[in-house]
């Protein structure tokens, strides 16, 4: 099953950002739970516009504390909590023990979220996003965020398809699409067999 939804720009968008778009989203759902969403973005304006996207990927998961996401070894990432400075991850996994609000850049196609304590893995496979989002607001941020509960923090992950470092430029008449795969596996397991999971990614 699957929505197409179509966003144009408004004479009141153009007021705020001064270029003419078309957007469609295409959701589907498929009867093994799969979740694709394909988002495309086309230039309709008369001169090139540059833009940036992020998908806002919010996963339920048991316990953030008992959580760890399995893919982004090695890479570098912007750290948003400390004015975009670049740093490389270290660990052999990201787990949660503050708030982490970081952009990692050049991410492979497909990262794992596992949730030890559901025994359940999210697989997220993405094409033509290069970065990946990881975001928790923890304890502290939680209780500045009005349409967010102050525990909230504790059983959600955002992990996000994303294009942020390098915006998308496109020239009048171009169209960029972007697709983001969201699968539950029931057991957890480890990176290595990602590749038996990623569907085409």
């Amino acid at each position: 099953s699957f929505v197409d939804l179509l966003l144009k720009s408004s004479e009141e968008d153009l007021k705020q950002w001064p270029h003419s778009f078309e957007f469609r989203l295409r959701v589907s759902l498929a009867i093994d739970g799969d979740l694709t969403l394909i988002s495309r973005v086309r230039n309709i304006n008369g001169k090139p516009f540059s833009f940036s996207f992020a998908y806002h990927t919010y996963l339920s998961v048991s316990d953030i504390s008992e959580v760890r996401v399995e893919g982004l070894e090695t890479l570098d990432y912007l750290d948003n909590l400390s004015k975009r400075e670049l740093l490389t991850e270290q660990g052999d996994a990201i787990t949660f023990e503050s708030e982490i609000d970081r952009t990692y850049l050049r991410s492979p196609k497909v990262v794992a979220v596992l949730d030890h304590e559901r025994k359940r893995t999210y697989v997220i496979g993405k094409e033509g996003l290069p970065d990946t989002v990881v975001w928790n607001p923890w304890e502290k941020k939680s209780k500045t965020m009005t349409d967010f509960g102050d525990d909230e923090y504790k059983s959600m992950l955002c992990v996000d398809g994303a294009a942020l470092e390098r915006p998308i430029t496109l020239k009048p008449g171009e169209e960029w699409t972007g697709k983001l795969m969201l699968t539950a596996v029931k057991s957890s397991f480890c990176f290595d067999q990602l590749e038996l999971q990623s569907k085409g990614f």
